[in-house]
């Protein structure tokens, strides 16, 4: 077996040595220490007999000297380096192995356009109204956008751990609470890159509105109780028709023998978050457009304007009224389920752009029933009382 030129007790007598020289004549003689092993490391780099030894453990004896040094000054940071490098170290082979044989280049290049639309072009984006009627808030638009990708990121990710055939439609539950319309167009765009997940991807984007009932529900409890009362049979008929419409969706991709593969292509594709950022301003401008043309014409035309974006938004909105007294809950609820109808619109539109027809015919049923549960529980409940 081959020896290593440095153990554990080179190591260790590195890090006192770097701790000494730092106590002895602080931060100079430690460079001077540091200096010096990394002279002897080079040779031993040299007089090496291997191929390719790598510089892994040389460059961690320097960083070492250095460490024993920082502990006379910041003992906790110096530990907690200490423990990520010794990790680092110690998963030297799983490491090699994922980089290898588990991650392709495709998601490398993907997570670093998703790395710098994130960290670079996001905060350089201006954060304020421009474009026509000041509908179109640049910043804004490009939060949907990094969300966009960011859903497609952890849709990629449930089916790499879980298996397309559960890993969607848990992806798009989850993603739902960010953006059920987005997700959608996600769903949709993985769906047209691979047929056999097209029924995962269904179950995917209908279990996404299961989400946008629960979060809407949990907003008209933070703003307004009286209203969540007044949804509630509107809203549990809903959510129990998209729980029940995606279940479907998910038994069928479990039967499907090829949609439980595991796929190391792309993330996402560049093109489909833009395509979604695109159509959403359009929307802004015409509901601006709507707003300024017909004015203050009510609750109603507002709802369903602000719900081609979002329903919550819209609902916010319209609870916020029923707070200050300005609107009862029971007038609450035909705007709210207003914005929740025009809202499904936006979906279909996603679904569309996203998916094709083959995918949108298959989630329209989906969408129709949830809206459609809603109303027939608020006319129950008129009828009722």
């Amino acid at each position: 077996m081959t020896r290593s030129p440095a153990g554990i007790r080179t190591f260790t007598i590195t890090s006192i040595a770097g701790a000494v020289a730092f106590s002895l004549g602080g931060v100079g003689l430690l460079a001077g220490v540091a200096g010096g092993i990394a002279v002897i490391v080079a040779v031993s780099y040299w007089r090496a007999q291997v191929q390719d030894p790598g510089l892994t453990t040389e460059v961690a004896l320097v960083l070492t000297a250095l460490l024993g040094g920082m502990c006379m000054q910041a003992p906790q940071m110096a530990a907690a380096i200490s423990v990520a490098v010794t990790v680092l170290l110690y998963t030297k082979a799983w490491l090699h192995k994922f980089v290898i044989s588990v991650i392709s280049n495709n998601e490398v290049d993907d997570a670093l356009i998703f790395a710098t639309a994130t960290l670079v072009i996001l905060p350089l984006v201006p954060n304020r109204q421009m474009g026509p009627y000041l509908a179109l808030n640049p910043h804004s638009i490009s939060i949907v956008i990094v969300l966009f990708m960011a859903i497609s990121v952890a849709g990629y990710v449930a089916v790499r751990l879980f298996g397309a055939k559960y890993g969607l439609p848990l992806a798009g539950a989850i993603s739902g609470f960010i953006s059920s319309t987005a997700t959608i167009g996600a769903m949709g765009s993985r769906a047209k890159a691979s047929n056999d997940l097209l029924a995962a991807c269904v179950a995917g984007a209908v279990w996404s509105s299961v989400a946008t009932i629960a979060q809407l529900a949990l907003v008209l409890a933070a703003i307004s109780m009286p209203t969540l009362i007044s949804l509630s049979g509107p809203l549990l008929l809903a959510g129990g028709s998209a729980l029940a419409y995606g279940a479907v969706f998910t038994i069928l991709a479990a039967r499907h023998s090829g949609s439980g593969a595991v796929q190391t292509g792309g993330v996402f594709s560049l093109a489909t978050p833009l395509a979604f950022g695109l159509i959403l301003a359009v929307i802004l401008v015409i509901s601006a457009g709507l707003q300024e043309h017909f004015g203050d014409a009510g609750v109603l035309i507002a709802a369903a304007l602000a719900g081609l974006v979002d329903t919550h938004a819209a609902a916010i909105s319209v609870a916020a009224l029923v707070a200050s007294g300005k609107l009862t809950p029971d007038g609450a609820v035909v705007p709210i389920l207003t914005a929740l109808t025009s809202n499904t619109l936006s979906k279909f539109i996603m679904a569309v752009t996203g998916g094709g027809w083959s995918f949108a015919v298959r989630v329209a049923p989906g969408l129709a029933i949830i809206a459609l549960a809603a109303w027939v529980g608020t006319i129950s409940s008129l009828l009722w009382n």
